[in-house]
């Protein structure tokens, strides 16, 4: 919790002073030039700055944009390869609360930002911060803007019929779930879908099966692979939803999109809505 409320104090810093960055001691530090980043949506967050030239290598997971493909690929969040992200120099590097590498990175001298998105708030708070970090004020805010109205138009092009249907949103077949809190919880709302997982569980909790089956979603929606199997599960295939075939069964990228709270949370509106406009 202390590592936590010293890097919200930070981004509090770099909120407040604008172009002039402030590291996690509160001093001036130069606009960065050589970034390693070891989250997808930081990743994605950088290069919709127009800052992807900065990036010198990135985590496993980080593929979009194509051009990341290119970059060094340095492990995930509890694999990270300190050698290798300490060989290539540098000047800042970005990751979530949870990587390994924050405490080893740090007694290392480097500097580094963790940043969490775990809602669509934090989000834009992040896209601010990073734009401020990179030496952009503004642009975060203007990053935003174009993604709120991507989501807006998605919406306006779904059938009112799905106006208060209830769905379930899978992020993993354990089963975890997105919850009403989440930052997929919170575009579902704004389709006006109501989330079977109730907020006070938390943004992505683990939910029992069986509560899945009671809750009967009319609508269910996960990575392809996990719609594919869900009726093998013990009960599942009572589930109207499965047997009326609505169910948004996204692609492997369609599927990064939408749990990725980073710049492309228009485009997942725009796949969310692009299913639900398709089903009955």
């Amino acid at each position: 919790m202390r590592l936590v409320r010293r890097w919200l104090l930070a981004l509090l810093l770099l909120l407040a002073l604008g172009p002039a960055q402030a590291d996690r001691w509160g001093a001036a530090s130069a606009v960065p030039r050589r970034i390693v980043s070891l989250m997808p949506s930081l990743t994605e967050t950088v290069c919709a700055l127009e800052a992807c030239d900065r990036l010198v290598g990135v985590d496993r997971y980080s593929n979009w944009p194509a051009a990341v493909g290119r970059l060094p690929h340095l492990g995930g969040m509890d694999d990270p390869q300190i050698e290798r992200i300490v060989a290539l120099r540098p000047d800042l590097v970005l990751a979530a609360p949870s990587s390994r590498a924050v405490g080893r990175l740090e007694a290392l001298g480097l500097r580094v930002v963790v940043l969490e998105s775990r809602t669509s708030e934090e989000a834009r708070r992040t896209a601010e911060a990073l734009a401020v970090l990179l030496g952009q004020p503004g642009q975060g805010a203007a990053l935003w803007a174009r993604i709120d109205a991507q989501v807006q138009r998605a919406v306006a092009r779904v059938p009112a019929a799905w106006q208060g249907r209830r769905v379930y949103f899978e992020v993993d077949a354990a089963p975890y779930a997105a919850g009403r809190s989440s930052f997929i919880g919170e575009l579902l709302q704004r389709f006006g879908l109501v989330n079977i997982v109730p907020a006070q569980l938390g943004p992505f909790p683990k939910i029992n099966p069986e509560f899945i089956v009671r809750a009967a979603p009319d609508v269910v929606m996960a990575i392809d692979r996990n719609i594919a199997e869900m009726p093998t599960r013990p009960g599942w295939s009572t589930l109207k939803a499965l047997q009326a075939g609505r169910a948004c069964a996204f692609t492997a990228s369609g599927y990064d999109t939408l749990v990725r709270p980073g710049p492309r949370l228009g485009d997942a509106a725009e796949l969310v809505a692009d299913c639900l406009g398709a089903l009955r």
